[in-house]
């Protein structure tokens, strides 16, 4: 009953009052960018420090598992664009429940990292400039994030498309400088060979646990990718811009992440103290004797960190506007103006800054806390996709076999792979002893977000 209500509803009847701002040219570099994060220049670092050079290995099985889940996400947004997304769909397919859990526990984990970007991008510009507080610049950041997200979803797009491309940038030219110096063509630097991915231990220096470690590492630092589909939804034609960013995602992950930590772990050695002090990048860039390499690096970093803010209080505030025009949170929160939740980008933001002072006031519990509960959140979300798609397929194939403009790759094999992949992961989650507690707490977060949904669904079908 639940799933047929949702679905007589009109596709974007709940997203009207949102202006179409975007253009086709901030959903590209939204694309793009998207999937460069500070994970990607920073935290693979751990990563390299666990599995050694078979951590290429390693992103590229989590590189698989995320092109599937994107393609699935894809499929279903091109289909049904919505500010809600993937809460949007697991509504309409699985029923109002699902959608308040994925939507919610999406939210908790956006508007968390909110706090914890500002508070990475505060440490570089403190480095530079000794003696001014955190928290100022952390606050800064967020007026400007949040003043950029009141005012019009043009200026996010402007912001990210320029964010986006200084990203691109440094990533390309990085791939290129690494290309020539292991082809030895790079002035002053000698072919490496394979000396660093056999020498040290070997390919698997710490066996098939660290595999394991990188593994784990690498599925959540392609966290963001969601966020094109999000945006679509307010852009100049949703679908065709949804199936162009999803058409792409091979080849971007492919070369930004798989082909990066190859020249990482072909020019340094795995097991270098640099590589978890300074980044894979600019210990590698250090490595080649590049002048200024490290504050380069820094600069890139800042913008990886100051994008994915940006990025994080629009898509918390479109998904807690989305849960608000399906009945399903405050209704403040849906209150639109000149196209803008304001009230939800408000929220979103206060939220983030909450976490911030939780990091300096209870740092030892309550923010740790916070942080274990988002821990496994993005393979919470995937599940929702997989589950999702899996049902609106037949149905779109039944009743608007034209809508499929985005089609999943040897459906439904492929998405039932994908899947496993996610309860495999879920397992070896259970399995270490650092994410374990990620694993029961973000479990614990989903339940008890499952029940209140199932209970609000309830409640609302005898009324």
């Amino acid at each position: 009953m639940q799933n047929s209500t949702t679905e007589s509803t009109p596709p974007k009847a709940a997203d009207a009052p949102l202006s179409h701002g975007l253009k086709q040219r901030h959903l590209s570099m939204i694309a793009l960018g998207g999937v460069i994060g500070a994970g990607l220049f920073v935290g693979s670092g751990a990563g390299i420090a666990a599995a050694g050079p078979s951590i290429v290995v390693a992103y590229v099985v989590s590189g698989l598992l995320v092109m599937l889940v994107m393609r699935m996400l894809g499929e279903m947004s091109a289909a049904y664009p919505s500010s809600g997304s993937f809460s949007a769909h697991a509504e309409r397919a699985i029923g109002p429940w699902a959608g308040f859990t994925a939507g919610w526990s999406f939210w908790v984990l956006l508007c968390t990292a909110v706090g914890l970007e500002g508070i990475g991008a505060a440490k570089i510009v403190t480095g530079w400039l000794p003696g001014t507080p955190e928290w100022a610049w952390v606050a800064l950041f967020m007026v400007v994030f949040c003043g950029a997200n009141l005012a019009a979803v043009k200026n996010f797009g402007e912001f990210e498309f320029w964010f986006a491309a200084l990203k691109v940038g440094a990533i390309a030219l990085f791939l290129v400088l690494g290309g020539l110096a292991i082809a030895g063509l790079l002035p002053g630097t000698d072919a490496p060979g394979t000396a660093h991915l056999t020498g040290e231990g070997g390919f698997l220096p710490n066996g098939t646990e660290g595999l394991i470690i990188g593994l784990l590492a690498s599925v959540f630092a392609y966290g963001g990718m969601e966020t094109v589909t999000i945006a679509a939804a307010e852009s100049e034609d949703p679908v065709s811009g949804v199936a162009r960013a999803v058409r792409t995602a091979m080849w971007r992950i492919a070369l930004f992440y798989i082909g990066s930590m190859a020249v990482v772990v072909t020019l340094v050695p795995w097991d270098s103290a640099a590589v978890v002090e300074k980044g894979p990048y600019v210990a590698t860039l250090d490595r080649l004797g590049i002048p200024g390499a490290g504050q380069l690096m820094n600069v890139v970093v800042l913008v990886a960190l100051l994008s994915a803010m940006n990025a994080n209080i629009y898509g918390s505030s479109r998904i807690a506007y989305s849960l608000v025009q399906r009945g399903q949170g405050p209704a403040a929160l849906g209150r639109v103006a000149g196209g803008v939740p304001r009230i939800a980008v408000l929220a979103s933001s206060v939220f983030g800054f909450v976490c911030v002072v939780l990091s300096y006031w209870r740092p030892d519990d309550v923010f740790p806390w916070l942080l274990n509960m988002i821990g496994a959140v993005i393979l919470v979300v995937w599940i929702f996709i997989a589950v999702s798609q899996l049902r609106l397929r037949r149905r779109l194939e039944r009743e608007s076999p034209e809508k499929l403009v985005v089609r999943m790759w040897a459906f439904p094999v492929l998405t039932w792979v994908a899947l496993a992949g996610m309860v495999a992961i879920f397992v070896l989650m259970a399995r270490e002893a650092d994410t374990r507690v990620q694993l029961y707490s973000t479990g614990a977060m989903t339940l008890v977000l499952a029940a209140v949904g199932y209970g609000w669904q309830r409640s609302r079908a005898r009324s």
